[in-house]
C-alpha cells in the first residue's frame, strides 16, 4: 500500500475488480493505491469495531449500510491497536461527526492510518457482484496512484495480487509476546488464550467472570500453554486460510489429548475442525455483520449474532460423527444457508463457535457461551 493525504475528499478514485468491472467515486480517508479481498460487512453500526478487527488483515471491506461515520472515531472502542482492513468503501459518509465520545471524524483516522478507501459509488450494485460472483481481489487507487494510468494496467496490478485461498496470515497480526489480562474481582480460572488474530474484547468477557487469561503468541506450542497452568484453553479468531493453519491444529490436537476444557472462535472453531478430523473450504462470499441468524442445536434457540468468517468446516449436520478425540456433533448452525457455526464434543469439555460471541459493538445474544466455557472448567476441577 502507498498513501499520501492530500485533499483525498474532492480526488477521484477508482475500485478495480479482478473479473474487470470498475467503480468510479471520491477517494475516502487516504491517497494512493492499496489491495485486498473485497468482501461485503451487513453491519450497520460498529464500524470501528470492524475496522480494528485483526480477522479483516488483507481484506478490502465493502459497507452494505448506505450512511457510515455519523459517530466518528473515538479512543475506547478499538478491538485493537491499529485499523486492519486494508482499504474501505463506502457510499455516503457522514460529513460531520456527531457523538459525545468522538475526538476526530472517520475519514481523519483512516487517513491518520493510511488507510485508502473509497466513497460515492454504489455499494448496493457492489454487493450484488460480490454475492454473484463471489469474494475477490480488488484495488483502489486515487492521486498519483491512478493519474495517466490506464484502467488495463491497474486490472493488471490487481490480478498479481495473492489470493486469500491458502494465505496464512495469523502470525501477521498476533501477539509477539506473552501479555496477561487480570481477572476482574476474584481470579476464579487461569485461561491460556492462543492469539491468532484476538479482539480486545475476548478476554475481557472472560476477566469480568473471573478469569485470567495469557494471552500467547500463534506459534505457541503445547509446552507454552501448560507453563501457565491453565484450568482451560481458548483458541481466538484470526484472519487466512484455515489449511494453513497445521502448527495450531497440532498444538489443538495435544490439548485435546490431555483433555482441558477447550474453547474456540471463528479461526478457533476451523482449527478444532480441522483438528478433528474434518475438512475445511472457502464461502463464496463469506458472513461478515452483526445480523447473521444462528441456532444453538443444543437448546433450539435462535440467536442474532455477529460474524467475520470467509472459510468454513465442513462437517456433517445429520449425524454424529467418531473422531479420534470421542465423538462431535455439529452444535450451531446458520439460519441463512446451513453452514457449519459451531462444533463439540461429547466424551471431553471441548466446543467452538464459527461466529463472535463477544460482540463487540453487539449483538450480545450469544454471551452465554462465556458462561459454558467456565461451566467446563468448573466441571473439571470438580
Amino acid at each position: 500500500m502507498t498513501t499520501s493525504t492530500r485533499g483525498a475528499a474532492k480526488t477521484p478514485a477508482v475500485l478495480v475488480l479482478e473479473d474487470g468491472r470498475i467503480f468510479r467515486g471520491r477517494a475516502y480517508g487516504a491517497v494512493g493505491e492499496t489491495f485486498g479481498e473485497a468482501v461485503f460487512s451487513t453491519g450497520m453500526t460498529g464500524y470501528q469495531e470492524t475496522l480494528t478487527d485483526p480477522s479483516y488483515h488483507r481484506q478490502v471491506v465493502v459497507m452494505t449500510a448506505p450512511h457510515v461515520g455519523n459517530t466518528g472515531v473515538n479512543d475506547e472502542d478499538p478491538e485493537s491497536g491499529r485499523i486492519w482492513v486494508s482499504g474501505y468503501v463506502v457510499r455516503d459518509p457522514a460529513r460531520v461527526s456527531s457523538n459525545w465520545r468522538a475526538r476526530r471524524s472517520l475519514d481523519e483516522e483512516l487517513e491518520r492510518q493510511g488507510v485508502v478507501g473509497i466513497s460515492g459509488i454504489d455499494t448496493r450494485a457492489l454487493t450484488r457482484h460480490l454475492r454473484e460472483r463471489g469474494a475477490m481481489r480488488v484495488g483502489i487507487f486515487s492521486g498519483d496512484a491512478w493519474t495517466g494510468i490506464r484502467d488495463e494496467a491497474l486490472l493488471a496490478k490487481v490480478q498479481q495480487q495473492p489470493q486469500m485461498k491458502g494465505a496464512n496470515l495469523s502470525a501477521e497480526v498476533a501477539t509477539k509476546e506473552t501479555y496477561v489480562v487480570p481477572a476482574i474481582g476474584t481470579r476464579k480460572f487461569t485461561v491460556a488464550a492462543v492469539d491468532l488474530g484476538i479482539k480486545g474484547m475476548t478476554p475481557h468477557r472472560m476477566a469480568e467472570r473471573g478469569i485470567e487469561v495469557h494471552v500467547l503468541p500463534a506459534t505457541a506450542t503445547a509446552e507454552d500453554i501448560y507453563a501457565v497452568n491453565p484450568d482451560g484453553v481458548f483458541f481466538s479468531n484470526g484472519p487466512g486460510d484455515p489449511a494453513t493453519a497445521d502448527g495450531p491444529v497440532a498444538v489443538m490436537r495435544a490439548v485435546l489429548e490431555r483433555k482441558t476444557p477447550l474453547f474456540g472462535i471463528c479461526f478457533g472453531n476451523q482449527i478444532l475442525g480441522r483438528a478433528l478430523g474434518f475438512g475445511t473450504y472457502k464461502l463464496k462470499y463469506g458472513h461478515r455483520g452483526i445480523n447473521q441468524p444462528v441456532q444453538d442445536r443444543t437448546t433450539g434457540k435462535v440467536e442474532v449474532t455477529a460474524h467475520n468468517h470467509g472459510f468454513a468446516v465442513d462437517a456433517p449436520l445429520d449425524k454424529v460423527s467418531d473422531t479420534p478425540y470421542g465423538r462431535a456433533e455439529v452444535s450451531h448452525v446458520c439460519l441463512n444457508d446451513q453452514v457449519v457455526e459451531g462444533l463439540r464434543l461429547l466424551d471431553q469439555p471441548a466446543f467452538s463457535v464459527q461466529y463472535h460471541p463477544e460482540a463487540a459493538a453487539g449483538p450480545h445474544d450469544a454471551a452465554y457461551l462465556f458462561d459454558r466455557f467456565v461451566s467446563l472448567m468448573e466441571a473439571e476441577r470438580a
